[in-house]
């Protein structure tokens, strides 16, 4: 709400300044109010591009989050929405857009009628304004008739302008659900046209195509008085011949401190990924599902935390975010990759080879972390009560939580307030189940062995179910249960 209050105050107050600052009278006669729309809109692009890079600055957020400027536990929570955030700043960005471009296309035809006879004496006095040498110019266009396309793609404006549109239209299209989940690699390359996004933003003004009154001219034309007299400009001693001048370009003002930012990051990533990461364990579950086991110098986790992983021998640039699946507790950090995608796929073929051959480690391909980043769970920790609930492959920061409430109920000098976890996952079909089961019939067994059969309560809904396999995962999740389809009366399984 505050993002949009401060939108809204922007482009009001620009759009108000625009409408009555008399240095913008003579434009606003060539113009009328597209100029106030294509002015108050560029504010607030101004104001969005600072945004966006912000949300997508891990270094940055994790900052914020260790630091006391966010002290208080929900205003850390808010630093978890950065992604959806990222994503609202592109979608007013998008919007902002459309209005500049449509507010500057009909200000094109506007300065280009500006020299027609149809036009107002007053317009075509403005518009004939630069003809004489060493003599300042209003309307940039200076030629009535021509092809107002072709003047457009004649200015650094539009040129910019248009491959700042075309960029941004690809990284919109490939951002959508269904390219993002299908074609990840598309969305991931395309959305570092970024680059030449800002690029295009910096110059976009550089042209200075939207000219005002200068100051020193303001103060011997009065443009209340000599309005009325413009047959009478240059002869009139109150009346000299207006000047006009561009507004230098402020994008970069507004921008540069992210793009330093930014630029931090990749720096802080590229030194990361220069780390010896050293690979413990490599696991194929069933279902496609690779586990991977790391150690790294200095690394530190928290439940919840999750990773980027970048592995040459696949991609010299992709970077993919995993959850860590480990606990604090333990001396590796752990990630469980499911196969769903191109990169996925190779890495999985990369770990374990078809032959089924063994690998010494010193001979598997290089892996790069950066992280991690994130709110813990350890919230959890701080109530005598705490429900967890996912959906699908959400359930892996909870298998970093549960491990962890294991080693901290094993440990006997940690005083741990947690007196009951009830844990809720839905998901679509069992095979989901595989790889997190051994984790639940192994936590449900040790929980019994301290005595505290009752700690953790498991309920977890199958959307979609074969009854063929009812038997076999009964007995897997070690529970005299049925499974039923969630949309009758019993649709869970209830496991304690």
């Amino acid at each position: 709400m505050v993002w949009l209050g401060i939108n809204l105050y922007l482009f009001i107050d620009t759009f108000q300044w625009y409408e009555k600052e008399d240095a913008y009278l003579y434009t606003r006669v060539m113009l009328h109010s597209t100029l106030a729309w294509a002015r108050a809109s560029a504010m607030c692009l101004n104001f969005n591009c600072m945004l966006i890079l912000l949300p997508v600055s891990r270094n940055f957020i994790s900052f914020l989050r260790r630091s006391n400027i966010c002290c208080r536990r929900t205003l850390k929570i808010q630093l978890d929405k950065s992604l959806m955030f990222h994503k609202a700043t592109a979608y007013m960005i998008v919007l902002l857009t459309i209005i500049h471009i449509v507010a500057h296309l009909i200000n094109t035809e506007r300065y280009n009628l500006g020299h027609s006879k149809e036009a107002g004496e007053l317009q075509n006095k403005l518009s004939c304004i630069g003809r004489n040498p060493n003599e300042s110019y209003l309307n940039p266009i200076r030629n009535y008739k021509t092809d107002t396309t072709k003047e457009i793609l004649s200015t650094v404006a539009g040129v910019t302008g248009f491959v700042i549109t075309l960029v941004l239209v690809l990284i919109m299209t490939s951002s959508t659900e269904l390219i993002r989940k299908s074609f990840y690699e598309l969305f991931w390359y395309l959305h570092h046209l970024s680059i030449i996004f800002i690029t295009g933003l910096l110059i976009h003004g550089v042209g200075q195509m939207v000219q005002s009154q200068t100051p020193q001219s303001l103060l011997l034309h009065n443009v209340t008085y000599c309005k009325d007299y413009y047959n009478e400009w240059g002869e009139m001693e109150q009346c000299p011949m207006p000047e006009f001048s561009g507004k230098k370009p402020v994008t970069w003002k507004w921008i540069l401190g992210p793009m330093v930012l930014y630029m931090g990051e990749k720096i802080i990533r590229f030194c990361r990924s220069q780390q010896e990461v050293i690979i413990t364990k490599v696991v194929a579950h069933s279902s496609g599902v690779l586990e991977l086991q790391m150690r790294k110098r200095g690394f530190k986790m928290q439940p919840g935390q999750y990773i980027f992983l970048q592995c040459p021998l696949v991609s010299q640039l992709e970077w993919h975010p995993f959850t860590l699946t480990s606990a604090p507790e333990e001396e590796f950090f752990s990630v469980h990759v499911r196969v769903v995608g191109d990169w996925t796929e190779a890495l999985f073929k990369a770990y374990i080879p078809e032959e089924n051959v063994f690998q010494e480690a010193w001979k598997l391909p290089r892996l790069a972390v950066d992280g991690p980043f994130g709110t813990t769970t350890t919230e959890v920790f701080h109530y005598q009560v705490s429900v967890c609930i996912a959906a699908g492959i959400g359930v892996t920061p909870f298998a970093s939580l549960l491990k962890s409430i294991w080693y901290k109920c094993c440990d006997p000098d940690t005083e741990l307030k947690l007196q009951k976890v009830y844990f809720y996952w839905i998901c679509r079909d069992t095979c989901a189940f595989e790889w997190f089961a051994d984790l639940l019939l192994s936590l449900e067994a040790q929980m019994a062995e301290k005595g505290r059969v009752h700690f953790l309560s498991f309920h977890l809904f199958l959307t979609k179910w074969d009854e063929s396999q009812q038997q076999h995962w009964c007995f897997l999740l070690w529970t005299p249960s049925s499974l039923q389809d969630p949309t009758q009366d019993v649709c869970f399984l209830f496991i304690h």
